[in-house]
């Protein structure tokens, strides 16, 4: 009996599940069969291109959009028919919507306001939100002296006074200035820790995502391409789009020539290259794509058994502030990207239209193979790629 405990304990609760949503307008497809699982208190972000679907996903979920098909389940009940005022769930606005007449705590009092609430309960809670998103001595203020991230914030407490069961939020950040959105990741982030409360947040900026989630969920036209730890969509993209739109990386297409003491070595337009087989290798003359990541390319070699080597020509560099990205060209006109950490004073050193010699370890090279969507195999333009051993 007492395994069984421990086993319930451990296993973990679903605050949010999504079966098979799908959203037409018209003839176009907007979502295509999402599903989507989120733990209690996980903090879920989701990115992609604009015109991916991330922000009707999210409309959904709120109730302010229906869906053409699929199922809906908050904590095991099924919301699909819910109307918003009913779905323990509350929406964060990008450009805030509040109440210009009104001042900061009757702002974040609204939603109680719209049921039957002890006027001294109402006061209580939002006296206790307030201090917990640190907005507690501006309660009497209009909202128009306030600052981008106080207002941001009274967005926020005035979602969290009403105690909903998962926190939506759509671009947050985006109206507000570089500095002052770095510093309300990090506050966000330390809320949404201390509330235990599952966030569900859509952003088109990667170190948003990145910095705060949990798990990150990239999108393309309408489909979840990899869902998983930022670490894990960084560095190990599981697709050809997430290889394109996720970091800095380097693409190289080429066919599989040879395969020994577990390399791989694919023959590309500029050299063979070299990757780890995995579990499930791809067999001679398959053709693959291969990812590897701008900062895991060197200039110099480290010595290390079947290190890869590429010939290119400087073309332009990028001094960022704590790294210098360098743009090359190989011989059959492709672009390859190296990252490195190094001071202002140095990237000089390197001159333009200069030949550099590259290198980088096969460990570092993420090997992708062609995967036809399913259903829609006779499709043209409908191939995509996905990582070995998925």
């Amino acid at each position: 009996m007492a395994m069984n405990v421990i086993s319930d304990i451990a296993a973990p609760q679903v605050d949010l599940e999504l079966r098979g949503i799908a959203k037409n307008f018209g003839d176009f497809v907007a979502l295509e069969h999402v599903d989507l699982s989120i733990e209690r208190g996980e903090f879920v972000a989701i990115m992609g291109p604009s015109g991916c679907g991330k922000t009707t996903l999210l409309r959904i979920v709120a109730g302010l959009e229906s869906m053409s098909s699929g199922q809906l389940l908050l904590r095991g009940q099924d919301i699909s028919a819910l109307p918003v005022h009913k779905r323990s769930t509350r929406l964060v606005w990008q450009n805030f919507a509040l109440f210009p007449h009104l001042n900061v705590r009757q702002n974040i009092a609204f939603g109680l306001t719209l049921g039957r609430h002890d006027k001294a309960a109402v006061k209580a809670k939002v006296d206790e939100i307030a201090e917990l998103v640190q907005l507690g001595q501006f309660l009497d203020r209009r909202v128009s002296q306030l600052s981008g991230g106080q207002k941001q914030r009274v967005g926020i407490a005035r979602a969290l006074v009403t105690e909903p069961e998962i926190l939506l939020l759509d671009e947050p950040l985006s109206a507000l200035d570089a500095h002052l959105r770095i510093r309300m990741q990090s506050e966000m982030k330390r809320l949404q820790q201390r509330l235990g409360l599952s966030f569900l947040y859509v952003t088109h900026n990667q170190s948003e995502a990145f910095s705060m989630a949990d798990r990150v969920v990239v999108m393309n036209k309408g489909r979840i391409e990899q869902y998983g730890p930022p670490e894990e969509i960084y560095t190990r993209p599981r697709t050809h789009f997430v290889a394109e739109f996720v970091g800095s990386n380097n693409i190289f297409d080429g066919k599989v020539v040879d395969m020994q003491d577990g390399l791989i070595r694919v023959q590309c337009a500029d050299a063979i290259i070299s990757a780890a087989a995995g579990e499930r290798p791809p067999g001679k003359g398959s053709t693959v794509s291969l990812v590897v990541q701008a900062d895991k390319v060197r200039s110099s070699p480290i010595g290390m058994p079947g290190e890869n080597m590429l010939g290119a020509v400087l073309s332009g560099r990028e001094f960022t502030g704590s790294q210098v990205i360098y743009y090359l060209e190989t011989a059959s006109g492709g672009e390859v990207k190296m990252v490195a950490q190094e001071p202002f004073s140095q990237t000089g050193r390197a001159a333009i239209n200069m030949a550099m010699q590259l290198y980088w370890s096969p460990a570092d090279t993420v090997v992708l193979r062609p995967n036809i969507v399913p259903g829609v195999e006779n499709m043209p333009g409908r191939h995509s790629y996905v990582a070995l051993g998925t």
